[in-house]
């Protein structure tokens, strides 16, 4: 079982070498992502120029279980709508508190914003 839940933001800094990255590298094999981060992390790294052939493999070597968007996932995502509005957050930023909420695990983001957030959800930030 998994014992934390990526944002895209955990991965993506862990992929550039960012500050924070060794942090996210100490879950590797041990964490849970939401479909929706996980397509995320994708679009930027085809955006930047992999290819699908090349991104499927190298993201799969970070041995992240990938959680699907389902209904209830949506619903909670829907109804942390009210409560985030004021931070402006994404779709997928809501995707991902919402597999943290009902996983009841802690999420590892470089946002540090959600640190403020009276979610109920543990957040831990990368930097």
């Amino acid at each position: 079982m998994a014992s934390i839940v990526f944002d895209s933001s955990a991965v993506l800094a862990h992929l550039n070498h960012e500050p924070g990255a060794e942090r996210a590298a100490a879950f590797l094999g041990d964490a849970i992502i939401c479909a929706v981060n996980y397509s995320e992390i994708v679009a930027k790294l085809v955006e930047r120029g992999a290819r699908l052939a090349v991104v499927r493999p190298a993201l799969s070597r970070y041995g992240l279980q990938i959680v699907p968007f389902d209904e209830d996932l949506a619903e909670r995502a829907g109804a942390l709508r009210a409560a985030t509005k004021a931070y402006g957050l994404s779709l997928g930023d809501r995707a991902c508190l919402a597999l943290a909420e009902r996983s009841r695990l802690p999420v590892l983001t470089a946002d540090r914003m959600w640190k403020e957030l009276d979610l109920h959800i543990d957040v831990e930030v990368l930097r």
